[in-house]
């Protein structure tokens, strides 16, 4: 089946297809959408994110929906209510030739009035996030009696997330004689157990290898200290001039760190999670899509929804702690048949993760060198050439000044000439990717290294004192476990640690010196003791 017509659905949802841009089904589509159309039965469809499960449940929810009756037909559960607003905007553009067809969004952060008054003047599709949509049905707003199909879309993140409690009580308050279609990019034991709970004999449908990566991403990972990711970040970058992606941390400071230092380095960025406000993430979204801002810094829950066709990469500034969050994350690339690529910068101990990645993706990572100052500037000088090639020259003003140039330049061989542009154009850059100025991002393990005290400079790493010693039982992991709780992250780069009697030193990256400070300036105590850390006096 090759059309959308020949997959069962109706004329005006074709042309509404048509009139959007899409001529042929993707492979999820053309599995599923004959099911949901003609069998009436519980599904579970597996495929990755990008792949068009929108459409593959959204046309048929339209083409299923009555609308003569004024009662919410379908539910559509997503567990953001970035995603949430997506699929409702989809869903109405499917139904755009059947305007009696009524879709609302319901999530967080919006006026629960407004959207109780939409409710009352009648909806047939409703997408929502789950705790809103407990909380409507709760206050009895939304009548269940017409619901014959509930969609589990993102399934496995919806567990993820930590929705499973409010998803229980959602499919209690229900009508028992509903469908339920679950769509999923992995199948973890979680998405199975609900599965076999709420799902009735359900027809099971893989598009892909199960858990596996989209053909369409090519996997990369570069090895930097963590010193040391941020300049790993920004060489990437500068090496892939035409970059517009989503760079992946796993906190929320980190998102708005990383943002900051790449907006006050000239890059195009800024951030999302879930400290902003709706208007906020609106804003910063439309910014997004309309390529003002090319490079998002996200964490992984405030990335569902957003939904891009064309971006190019994906860089996880940290690689997930859940892996079969990377599938999610290098999902958000290589859609619509298009090509991606997704490049991890990882630690010289988290190699292993790499290769458990790949076991869960079905796919192999590429090795490579974090780029020069040489490599970038062979990248600049070749889009500048690219560039100059490719340029239209008016007629007119440049044939008028021509003569003048030609004669000033007359005494250049075209080599020399080349030298000279060359010259004006990369000359302070030139210098500084020189082999003799060269500043490589090490990837050496910062234990291992012969520092002296102090020497910021040199090292990266800042001596801190610690009131704790061996008489109090510390141990090194004990020290490194407390600075990763106490500043709530475990990405920050500890070197020598000496275990003295009553007290102790730390070496830390340079770059946290003020948030390991800051942390321990509240009231720490270990196994009783009052713990004080501070800058350690130059020896």
């Amino acid at each position: 089946m090759n059309t959308f017509q020949e997959l069962g659905l109706s004329a005006p949802i074709v042309e509404a297809v048509r009139q959007l841009g899409f001529t042929e089904p993707m492979p999820v589509q053309k599995e599923v959408i004959p099911t949901l159309l003609n069998q009436q039965t519980d599904v579970v469809a597996l495929a990755q994110t990008g792949t068009g499960k929108t459409a593959a449940f959204g046309l048929p929810l339209v083409q299923k929906t009555d609308h003569s009756i004024n009662k919410p037909q379908a539910l559509v559960l997503s567990p953001t209510r970035e995603l949430c607003i997506q699929i409702t905007k989809d869903i109405k553009d499917f139904s755009s030739n059947q305007h009696q067809i009524s879709t609302l969004a319901v999530y967080g952060g919006s006026s629960i009035n407004k959207q109780i008054q939409a409710l009352k003047r009648g909806v047939q599709i409703i997408a929502a996030t789950p705790g809103r949509l407990l909380d409507l049905l709760r206050r009895g707003k939304i009548d269940t009696s017409a619901i014959k199909t509930v969609v589990l879309d993102e399934a496995d993140e919806l567990l993820n997330m930590g929705f499973q409690n409010d998803l229980n009580a959602i499919f209690d308050t229900l009508p028992k004689n509903y469908k339920t279609w679950l769509f999923s990019a992995t199948m973890p034991n979680s998405v199975e157990r609900i599965a076999n709970r709420y799902m009735d004999n359900p027809i099971r449908k893989t598009v892909g290898t199960r858990n596996a990566g989209s053909d369409n991403v090519t996997h990369k990972y570069v090895v930097a200290a963590s010193r040391n990711r941020y300049e790993a970040l920004t060489r990437l970058i500068d090496v892939n001039s035409d970059m517009y992606g989503i760079i992946f941390c796993r906190t929320r400071r980190d998102t708005e760190n990383v943002a900051r230092k790449l907006a006050n380095d000239g890059y195009k960025a800024d951030y999302i999670n879930g400290d902003l406000s709706q208007s906020q993430r609106d804003r910063v979204m439309k910014r997004f899509r309309s390529k003002q801002v090319r490079l998002m810094v996200a964490t992984d829950v405030a990335s569902r929804g957003i939904d891009v066709e064309d971006l190019t990469h994906i860089i996880n500034y940290q690689i997930p702690d859940d892996l079969e969050s990377y599938t999610h994350r290098s999902g958000r690339t290589g859609r619509a048949g298009k090509n991606g690529i997704s490049i991890a910068i990882v630690q010289n101990n988290e190699k292993g993760k790499i290769r458990q990645i790949e076991k869960t993706i079905k796919q192999k990572f590429e090795y490579m060198e974090v780029p020069t100052a040489m490599d970038i500037q062979q990248m600049q000088i070749t889009d500048w050439v690219d560039k100059v090639k490719s340029t239209d020259v008016p007629k007119g003003k440049v044939d008028q000044i021509m003569p003048t140039i030609m004669n000033e330049l007359e005494d250049l061989s075209k080599e020399e000439l080349l030298r000279q542009f060359l010259a004006v154009k990369f000359n302070g850059s030139l210098e500084k990717s020189s082999p003799a100025n060269e500043s490589h991002p090490t990837n050496g393990n910062a234990k291992t290294k012969s520092r002296g005290h102090n020497n910021i400079a040199e090292t990266g790493y800042e001596r801190f004192f610690i009131n704790l010693g061996k008489k109090h039982n510390l141990k090194p992991g004990h020290l490194i476990g407390m600075i990763n709780d106490e500043t709530r992250t475990d990405g920050i780069d500890i070197g020598k640690i000496d275990l003295m009697g009553s007290f102790s030193f730390f070496e830390a990256d340079v770059q946290h010196t003020d948030t390991i400070l800051g942390a321990f300036s509240r009231n720490v105590n270990y196994r009783g003791n009052s713990v004080t850390v501070e800058i350690a006096k130059p020896a």
